[in-house]
């Protein structure tokens, strides 16, 4: 992780290590709480999350308010989840992905902004089941 925080610090992001795990074993859920806390509460914009598959760590970041993590395997999902979806916390394997490919698709994450038009109604609909609502029943504004 180190080296992927060098690689956004020197592409001009500042990071930001959120609360957790300390040295030694780690149990997923709870890093995963502290970014996606961390990026709904506003105090970063984006996270980034990983751990041997990367599913854990989006499962378990989707079920805070506010964090749309998508689970990245390639340049195209780092590049669509930001695009299409408007994702704030990218997940990856650490098992699966290469040092080299992770840094590469967190720098694409991070380089991507959310496009609006189509797909800002289905973020609304989203936004609409997080709440407890039926996603057919939002009158969308795009």
């Amino acid at each position: 992780m180190d080296a992927v925080a060098e690689k956004l610090t020197a592409s001009g992001h500042e990071v930001v290590h959120a609360e957790g795990c300390s040295d030694g074993p780690c149990d997923y859920p709870v890093p995963a709480y502290y970014v996606g806390r961390t990026v709904a509460s506003g105090q970063a914009d984006r996270g980034v999350l990983i751990c041997g598959t990367g599913i854990g760590v989006s499962i378990a970041a989707n079920k805070v308010a506010g964090v749309r993590a998508a689970l990245v395997s390639d340049d195209l999902t780092a590049e669509l989840s930001r695009t299409h979806n408007d994702a704030n916390v990218i997940c990856l394997s650490a098992d699966l992905l290469s040092q080299r490919q992770i840094e590469d698709f967190v720098v694409a994450f991070m380089r991507h902004e959310f496009e609006g038009g189509r797909h800002a109604r289905r973020l609304e609909r989203i936004t609409a089941i997080e709440a407890g609502g039926n996603p057919e029943a939002v009158e969308t504004t795009a």
